[in-house]
Parts: C-alpha cells; structure tokens; sequence
C-alpha cells in the first residue's frame, strides 16, 4: 500500500521574462490562482486517479522556473494533495475525496515564511513586502473563502496533534481496507 503526498507548488506556471524578473524582486504574485497551471494539475490528478504513472514537473524557488527534471508518481492508494489555493478550482476540488482545511494563525503562517524564504536567499525586506502585497490579500481573497468547502478543519495547524492522529488513522484505515468494508456495510444498511 502507497501514499504519496503532491504539492500544488510543482504547479506554477512557466513564467514570462518579464514575470520573471518581477518574481526576483518579490513583485510577483505567486499566491494568486492564475499564478497555477491548473490544466496540468487535474491531467496529472486524473492520471493518479486512473492508477497511470505520471510525471510530475519540479519547481525551482530560487530561480522561479520550472526545471526539464521531473519526479515520477507510481500508482498510490492516497494521495494527499497539499497547497493553498487546492479547493479553489471546482473541478480539482470535486476529485478529492476528503478535503482538509489547516488553519494556522497568521503570525504563524508569517513566520515561517520568513524563515523559508530567507534560506532561499531571500531578504527579509523583500519578504515583508511580498506579504503586505500579495500574500495576506491573496489569503483572504482567494485561500480562506475556501475554507467552507473543507470535510474537516483542523485548528492550529500542525500543532494539532489529536487532530493528526485521528487524519493519520483515517489514511491507515483506509490502506487497510476498514474504511470499504464500512463503507459497503453502510449501504447495506448493516
């Protein structure tokens, strides 16, 4: 049995030299949905779904481009898709079987970007601004109103425990097969 856990991020979209050059300066928005190719993340889903192997594009963050290297997704009997605009699209949303909602504080969702970014050689700066500007707006625009479309919302993000033991059981009961053997059960009204 296989889980393989996806990024939305290896979905960005190929950028312009002209959007380039914006990414380089952090005057690009990269949490907007547009930001996706959303085309290729539901071919790719849906190659998963059908039990394809598929390969899947990498995203190099320093130079804000998508690499010619690829990663190859065997067949896998979960799939976590992770990101912060996955339930934006209906389409992609519709796939997913149960849908998850991390909600972390906002200093919290701050700090660590701060911390990731500047391990990318990135300017503290830079990072403060590309917040102010896009990534707090696009979180309440486009990422938090899709928060109703969430199965389960977890409180606290990972600092969640019980929380992810109980998503950590569901994934093991379902590898396991309890989670069809219930299913049957309860449309045969058992």
């Amino acid at each position: 049995r296989k889980v393989f856990i996806l990024s939305q991020d290896r979905f960005y979209k190929v950028l312009t030299a002209e959007q380039k050059a914006k990414a380089l300066k952090g005057q690009y928005n990269f949490d907007h949905p547009d930001a996706f190719d959303n085309d290729l993340m539901r071919a790719t889903l849906k190659s998963i779904v059908e039990g394809k192997t598929v390969e899947v594009p990498t995203y190099d963050f320093v130079t804000h481009s998508r690499l010619a290297e690829t990663t190859m997704v065997y067949p896998a009997d979960v799939v976590l898709l992770e990101g912060i605009l996955v339930f934006y699209s209906q389409d992609i949303r519709d796939m997913f079987h149960l849908r998850l909602f991390v909600d972390t504080d906002s200093d919290v969702r701050l700090s660590r970007r701060v911390l990731r970014d500047m391990k990318r050689g990135r300017d503290l700066e830079q990072i403060l601004n590309q917040y102010t500007t896009f990534v707090k707006p696009a979180f309440e625009e486009f990422c938090l109103p899709t928060k109703k479309y969430a199965d389960v919302i977890i409180p606290r993000g990972v600092d969640n425990m019980v929380a992810i033991n109980l998503i950590v059981q569901h994934i093991q009961d379902i590898l396991n097969g309890d989670i069809c053997k219930w299913q049957r059960g309860a449309m045969n009204g058992h």
